[in-house]
């Protein structure tokens, strides 16, 4: 088994990436696979999501002081599903990681102990484009772009897709853009049909699933559970089952950044 390093990346906040990560995590290990979410953004709300307030080492540990993941890693309400939590201590590492050596492939170094332990391994990263995700982008194999069905969903996009590409002429030649992700999708207006009828335009690569607007998925968060052990009945649970599932098949067409 080597686990398939996925990076949930977008430089927008706010557009489901934490909610993205910690739901599609819990899916994919109801569906049998082994996770670990590896909460890489300073805001530390995977860790909160998962209920998980740690004290501890977190993954600034494991990207500035050489600390082992395995140290870190704790598990959750879900069977098969871990978390390696973050902590605001995070926030400095962008700046101590510039003066050191090979400091882009710090995560890449951190996380290959792990990939003999996992099916997947899910990087939610801080929305920025700064070395935190580029660390993140250098070690994963695959990116999933969360898009927020709301105006200006493709603002910063084209930005995005130059980054990804810049990683991987000089960092990651094997990085492949695995698709975006349509989420907060409301059907009862026009306007997100409109954006997801533009995203996948310009994308061929998305999701054929869509996450739908949900008040019981935001509420989720607060009491520390993933929306299968929230409200597993629920539209949301539901679109992150299958794309899982989606996810797992990977028989959408692959298609380059």
């Amino acid at each position: 088994m080597t686990a398939t390093v996925i990076a949930l990346a977008n430089q927008k906040g706010g557009v489901g990436k934490t909610t993205t990560a910690i739901n599609l995590g819990a899916s994919l290990a109801r569906a049998g696979r082994t996770v670990l979410i590896f909460d890489f953004d300073p805001q530390a709300n995977s860790s909160a999501g998962l209920g998980i307030r740690t004290t501890g080492f977190s993954t600034y540990d494991a990207v500035i002081g050489d600390v082992g993941v395995r140290e870190m890693v704790v598990g959750t309400t879900i069977e098969g599903l871990s978390l390696a939590p973050a902590t605001p201590a995070l926030a400095g590492a962008e700046v101590e990681l510039v003066p050191m050596m090979a400091r882009e492939f710090r995560l890449k170094r951190a996380l290959e102990p792990l990939r003999a332990l996992y099916d997947y391994i899910l990087i939610d990263c801080p929305p920025s484009l700064g070395l935190l995700t580029v660390n993140a982008l250098a070690a994963a194999d695959e990116v999933i772009v969360p898009v927020q069905c709301e105006y200006l969903a493709l603002e910063g996009l084209g930005q995005l897709t130059s980054t990804l590409e810049l990683v991987r002429r000089n960092l990651n030649p094997q990085l492949r853009l695995r698709g975006l992700l349509l989420t907060m999708f409301d059907a009862r207006t026009n306007l997100s049909q409109q954006v997801a009828d533009e995203v996948r335009r310009h994308f061929a690569n998305t999701f054929r699933t869509v996450i739908p607007r949900s008040v019981r998925l935001s509420e989720a968060p607060s009491h520390g559970l993933p929306i299968a052990r929230y409200d597993p009945s629920s539209r949301a649970s539901r679109a992150y089952d299958e794309l899982a599932e989606e996810l797992i098949a990977g028989t959408r067409t692959e298609v380059p950044a």
